[in-house]
């Protein structure tokens, strides 16, 4: 995965997260429900947890 995440803050919204690893944003917010996207949530937010990405592409690459 030649994707760098050096840069980017320690959460990022849901969108940005699905628009960065190349899923709709339906299919990311389905990934957070289903407890596979590593997010964490502040107040009515989620967001997902930039350091833990990398690790949940992997995972589901294998998958594929």
């Amino acid at each position: 995965m030649g994707r760098s995440f050096a840069g980017l803050p320690l959460l990022i919204s849901v969108p940005r997260a699905a628009k960065l690893i190349g899923i709709s944003r339906a299919a990311a917010y389905r990934f957070a429900s289903a407890g596979q996207l590593p997010t964490k949530r502040l107040g009515h937010r989620i967001y997902v947890v930039t350091a833990k990405l990398r690790e949940f592409i992997m995972t589901e690459g294998e998958a594929a």
